[in-house]
């Protein structure tokens, strides 16, 4: 057995010689790239990694490298951006190089390359267009967006009445109520509260959610060859993902059995009279696949990030219940008890928007920000940026940079009021990231986060269940998207 032995431990020797020879011809053939630490074969750097707070790992390793640098996820190499500077002269400045999507594999394994959030190129450009302009279309019709957010805000509103004061989980309800808004944007209709596939559909998204910031399913985007057979989460996602496309493919049926080309009634009706405008172009991107993706794509992102901020931002607003009585004044000196707030208001209430602007800031959603990735060879600073590089502009590094809001740790609506009291700008907040990939349903989310809140706390006072101390504001921390701990409260009438 020995020389079966020494043979074993020589090959393994070799096979690692020739890994490594290959790691270093591949970073020596970079020599342009930014700097970053050194990378081990097929792992990357996930050894110098933490995979369950990956935007720590990074902070750290910007304050080494600066606010440029490489990095290997398993065997993809990755530009980081670090800062507002570096940030936004990528997203910005040089917005089409860096208009490219970057690659997150469970996504694009769910994706396939389609619909607005993960394609790329000529195809992208498209959908993205006709989106915008089907999301502002849609304050034409009977029903302006500002009112669908209202209607919708009224029924929340009975339901947390309700709830008669006793302690609940606001997860559930928060996600009826946003999902219901882009539901009727997309599907031309909401839906009831105890719909049973209405409540299948938001238990699948946030299914998904936790899935996603699970370890595994976070583990998937760096070795997803080996994590397809592998069992776990995120074969639940896939599954969950496969069940909203059968859902999606119905409703489109069904809304091309009653179609009516003069007269669209959602954004389904909007692409389906699209995809027959142009049955003659064989190069057209309004197919069936793109219809799905789109869809899908704007419901699962309209109901999950705003939702996760509503209800990170009641937390808070338990903790800091001085700062909750603030908007409670503000409100009740600016729009009374009596009529629902509107965007009009906003301009006059600039506490309660800085508020809301402190909440978008200081949790973060996405800490990393959606991967761009380069579309052609790209110089940057000092650096050449091969095409097709996945870049990570890392947000929290500038919702959380000091020079702009000072101690960016601590939750202040200050950071976003002058010394007058007026609301200030901030070229620094991007939550919704910058540049051209920037959030198609920004303007959406906004209205949402303005009106929503404010009905809530016009009606109710939030009450916690501990002392507001002792509530734990840090997030559960995740590659993809941060989110609060599980809590619950109570809603006491005004």
């Amino acid at each position: 057995m020995e020389p079966l032995g020494a043979t074993t431990v020589f090959l393994v020797v070799c096979i690692s010689c020739l890994l490594f020879l290959s790691a270093w011809r591949q970073m020596s053939g970079n020599r342009k790239l930014p700097p970053g630490p050194v990378a081990f074969p097929i792992i990357g750097n996930m050894l110098q990694l933490n995979i369950r707070n990956l935007p720590q790992s990074i902070h750290e390793l910007s304050a080494k490298y600066g606010p440029v640098f490489t990095v290997y996820l398993g065997s993809e190499q990755v530009v980081v951006l670090s800062g507002h500077e570096a940030v936004k002269e990528a997203l910005v400045d040089q917005g089409d190089e860096f208009s490219g999507r970057g690659k997150l594999a469970l996504a694009d394994k769910i994706a396939k390359g389609a619909g607005i959030i993960f394609s790329n190129g000529e195809q992208w450009k498209q959908l993205r267009r006709f989106a915008l302009s089907t999301l502002r279309n849609f304050g034409m019709g009977k029903k302006s967006i500002e009112e669908r957010i209202q209607e919708e805000t009224r029924f929340l509103v009975e339901r947390l009445r309700n709830k008669q004061e006793q302690p609940f989980d606001p997860t559930l309800c928060l996600n009826q109520a946003v999902s219901n808004i882009i539901c009727s944007i997309i599907f031309g209709d909401r839906f009831d509260y105890d719909d049973k596939k209405f409540l299948t559909l938001i238990n699948l998204v946030e299914e998904n959610n936790e899935l996603f910031r699970s370890f595994l399913g976070q583990l998937y985007n760096f070795f997803p060859t080996l994590m397809d057979y592998i069992p776990g989460p995120h074969q639940m996602i896939i599954k969950n993902s496969d069940e909203f496309r059968r859902f999606i493919l119905e409703t489109v049926k069904m809304h091309k059995e009653s179609l009516d080309p003069n007269c669209p009634r959602d954004f389904i009706d909007a692409f389906l009279i699209k995809m027959q405008q142009e049955q003659q172009n064989g190069q057209s991107e309004f197919n069936t696949d793109n219809l799905i993706r789109s869809t899908l794509d704007l419901f699962i992102a309209g109901t999950g990030t705003t939702s996760t901020t509503l209800k990170y931002g009641l937390l808070i607003l338990l903790k800091y219940p001085e700062i909750e009585e603030k908007v409670h004044e503000e409100i009740d000196r600016v729009i009374g008890r009596s009529q629902s707030p509107c965007m009009a208001d906003r301009s006059q209430m600039p506490y309660t928007d800085a508020v809301i602007h402190e909440i978008q800031r200081f949790i973060n959603l996405v800490p990393l920000g959606i991967p761009h990735a380069v579309t052609r060879d790209t110089h940057f600073r000092q650096y050449v940026i091969p095409k097709g590089t996945t870049i990570y502009p890392v947000l929290q590094s500038v919702l959380y940079d000091s020079r702009e809001f000072p101690k960016p740790e601590q939750f202040n609506p200050g950071h976003f009021l002058d010394e007058n009291g007026v609301f200030k700008k901030s070229d620094f907040f991007m939550p919704f990231s910058t540049g051209k990939r920037i959030c198609v349903g920004e303007g959406l989310a906004r209205m949402e986060l303005f009106l929503v809140l404010t009905m809530i706390l016009q009606n109710f006072s939030l009450k916690a269940l501990v002392d507001p101390k002792d509530i734990d504001i840090t997030p559960l921390p995740s590659f993809v998207t941060n989110a609060p701990k599980p809590y619950q409260l109570c809603v006491l009438p005004r």
